[in-house]
């Protein structure tokens, strides 16, 4: 399919200012990431504790703060998570010791407990618990005489499961709530009106990774991006000629430190989601590269007579509609993403979207440039060494007379 017929737009004519928004790019990102020490990582690579905690209300974060440092927690973070509406926070705690990550989780949840109360003595939180533990309580408090334990077991089940489907996602506001559910003993409702209570939060999901997985998991992160980057070096230069594969890396390369710069201007942490998107970068920049070094290498032999930045052009040109077709998409895609998958894929999407954005031009504008400016370096040297035939069609190169 072929949205564009016959263009001839001059793309490498523009290069310089390509390449200079390239350094300015680069350079500002890697000055903010010495600035603030490296890479902002997520729990998967610090090590510690992450907890998602939804609120009735909007959570009083000063409040929250000040009951964190009372338990002694400050190195904690809290990050509001999700639309606004959903009252849910982030909660993040970094620790060097192993043995503390449970005590620490332990610790932030008396915290949330102290600072926002609603406990009462001897009932059960029906907010935080367990549908076995609910079950148990009903039956130990006598409150149903002679009920089945196994309808007890399926309605606490059945209460768990209404509390945790939207739109209430782990909360319930009121007992009456629990009126629609059908099938249900009215006793049951009247015993969890005696025997519970309705927290103000609900710890949705808590994430504890230990300091040395995290520092492993960093370590393998960095060696599965270089060994993805020198795999497709040997590939390229195989497929092609070693200065191909070069320019392709470098290009790569290239994208990987403009992402991750952007992560740092941007203060987003690198989690192990974050590394997938930017493997995913590596793989779909390398394929956009090796498309248009491809149509490069058949004009070679079609376009014996061309200078190569006017070939490369032409090659560009000729690749332009299925360029605006596989990344045009694919950015739609990943835009959505961005703007509507949530707080869950916020990093890998706003990975993909940077990506794809530097990534394609990074194939225009970086990668064939390298081969323009070793075209002028061989002539150089060829100039100097003497007459110099080059066969067109494998773009090699050979001295007169030898």
């Amino acid at each position: 399919m072929h949205i564009f017929k016959d263009t001839n737009f001059d793309f490498l004519g523009k290069k310089v200012f390509f390449i200079g928004l390239s350094l300015v790019l680069s350079v500002a990102g890697i000055i903010s990431l010495l600035l603030k020490g490296g890479p902002r990582y997520g729990i998967d690579f610090r090590g510690g504790t992450l907890m998602q905690v939804k609120f009735q209300t909007a959570p009083p974060l000063d409040k929250l703060r000040a009951s964190l440092q009372a338990q002694g927690l400050t190195g904690t973070t809290l990050q509001p998570y999700d639309a606004p509406e959903t009252n849910q926070v982030l909660i993040g705690l970094e620790l060097a010791d192993e043995r503390q990550l449970q005590q620490g989780r332990q610790n932030i949840e008396r915290a949330l407990q102290a600072a926002l109360g609603g406990g009462e003595a001897g009932k059960l939180d029906l907010n935080s618990t367990s549908a076995s533990l609910l079950a148990e309580r009903l039956r130990s408090s006598g409150r149903l005489g002679q009920m089945n334990p196994a309808d007890i077991d399926k309605a606490a089940q059945q209460i768990a499961d209404f509390r945790n489907s939207p739109p209430r996602s782990g909360l319930l506001k009121n007992f009456d709530e629990l009126g629609s559910l059908p099938g249900l003993n009215p006793g049951i409702i009247t015993a969890l009106k005696n025997e519970t209570y309705l927290g103000p939060f609900t710890i949705r999901s808590a994430e504890i990774v230990g300091p040395k997985v995290g520092r492993d998991l960093q370590k393998q992160a960095i060696l599965a991006t270089l060994y993805a980057l020198g795999g497709m070096l040997v590939y390229i230069a195989f497929r092609f000629e070693w200065i191909y594969g070069v320019a392709a890396v470098v290009a790569v390369f290239h994208d990987v430190i403009i992402t991750v710069g952007f992560f740092s201007l941007f203060n987003k942490e690198i989690s192990l989601t974050v590394i997938a998107a930017l493997l995913t970068l590596v793989g779909y920049s390398m394929n956009d590269t090796i498309v248009i070094f491809d149509r490069i290498r058949e004009n070679l032999k079609l376009m014996r007579r061309t200078e190569l930045q006017p070939l490369i052009n032409a090659s560009v040109n000729q690749t332009l509609s299925r360029t605006v077709l596989t990344s045009g998409l694919t950015f739609l895609t990943v835009l959505s993403l961005f703007l509507f998958g949530g707080e869950v894929l916020n990093g890998f999407s706003f990975a993909m979207v940077v990506g794809i954005i530097i990534g394609t031009y990074s194939s225009i504008f970086v990668a064939s440039p390298i081969l323009i400016w070793w075209k002028g370096v061989a002539e150089k040297r060829s100039a100097a060494r003497g007459p110099v035939l080059i066969d067109r069609a494998s773009g090699r190169r050979k001295v007169a007379g030898r």
